[in-house]
């Protein structure tokens, strides 16, 4: 297949990426505006692959967009592209609706010009691919799940401008038929992520003595999955989900987040015993603002009907991540000391 991915070059965009290219052979229109989260480096294996190609475009750039379609002639649509941290959209939510509500507008406009004037089997076949978040649907008490059918109950700006580019998919798809899919995941880990978020940050501020700031009472509670069990969900929805459909995807692993803290605490313990014990830099701080309490997913539906189920175990993948990012300070060094020194973020006024 011929496939246009945007946000590829980011976190859950590479890893998609790399598995689209290198497992299943697919050639890959990776279209993506390299803000501080996307880093290139991650794709540095494909550099001198003919299946993959980066372009730099921001996807509110509509005659760009449209001219990018039209040229590539795809098969299918990875729609991932978003401003995606909680934090940063407290303090500056304005980014957070023009990319992720306005570009999803566009690509949607853009998708649907293409696949008009396609014809027989190809507008059979099209697909478009809009992947999203469970922080849509709010906060959990402490029983339940989230599910495909679960009311939207956003909280924060980046969740209700991931809700809103949510509703605009399935509006084209009701009102123009355009063959969408959405797929709405829980919280991400693995190499290559961007250290803002709980996990890489905890891990490098660990790896440097620093101290490793827990919100609030550390109690909230996440849905972990190894990005590379969402790569192989994402494919399989595409190529498997049926048109107008949302599926969930979970790694069925629940943890709060002083578990996780401690957890990579007793892993660099291990790893770096002449620094032990790391669990002394755990510092509790002043909560996020409206921070939901508890996010999981109930993925039977993927499961039942596509025939995907997270491979990963959680513990193990969490030690083989923070020993990827031991052995490979040549991708997070330059961030540290550059654009995301790791800083408290989110409390700031815009």
């Amino acid at each position: 297949m011929k496939i246009f991915v945007t946000g590829g070059a980011g976190f859950i965009g590479s890893a998609l990426v790399l598995h689209l290219v290198n497992d299943l052979g697919h050639d890959v229109l990776n279209v993506d505006a390299m803000t501080y989260a996307a880093n290139p480096v991650s794709l540095a294996s494909l550099a001198n692959n003919p299946k993959h190609r980066l372009v730099e475009a921001d996807i509110c750039d509509a005659p760009r967009i449209r001219a990018l379609m039209s040229e590539y002639q795809p098969d299918a649509v990875m729609h991932l592209a978003a401003e995606s941290h909680v934090d940063r959209s407290i303090s500056g939510p304005g980014a957070f609706v023009r990319t992720n509500v306005v570009g999803t507008q566009i690509m949607l406009d853009a998708a649907r010009a293409h696949w008009d004037q396609l014809k027989g089997a190809a507008k059979d076949q099209f697909r478009f691919l809009h992947i999203s978040t469970d922080e849509v649907f709010g906060s959990l008490g402490p029983v339940g799940s989230f599910n495909e059918e679960t009311r939207y109950d956003p909280r924060s700006p980046y969740s209700a401008s991931k809700a809103g580019s949510d509703h605009l998919v399935r509006a084209w798809g009701e009102t123009y038929g355009l063959p969408i899919l959405i797929s709405n995941c829980s919280n991400n880990y693995g190499p290559r992520q961007f250290p803002e978020k709980l996990i890489p940050l905890m891990i490098l501020n660990a790896f440097e003595g620093k101290p490793l700031p827990v919100y609030g009472d550390g109690l909230n509670v996440r849905d972990w999955l190894l990005v590379d069990d969402h790569a192989r969900a994402l494919t399989t929805i595409l190529t498997k989900g049926a048109p107008g459909e949302t599926y969930v995807v979970g790694g069925r692993a629940e943890k709060t987040n002083i578990t996780i803290v401690k957890t990579i605490c007793a892993i660099c313990d291990e790893l770096f015993p002449h620094k032990a014990p790391h669990e002394k830099l755990i510092t509790y701080v002043a909560d996020r603002p409206g921070h939901d309490r508890r996010y999981a997913i109930d993925p039977s539906k993927i499961e039942r009907e596509l025939g995907w189920t997270p491979q990963a175990r959680f513990e193990t993948a969490l030690r083989d991540t923070v020993i990827w990012y031991r052995d490979n300070e040549s991708w997070w060094r330059p961030i540290r000391e550059g654009v995301y020194r790791g800083e408290r973020l989110g409390l700031a006024k815009a």
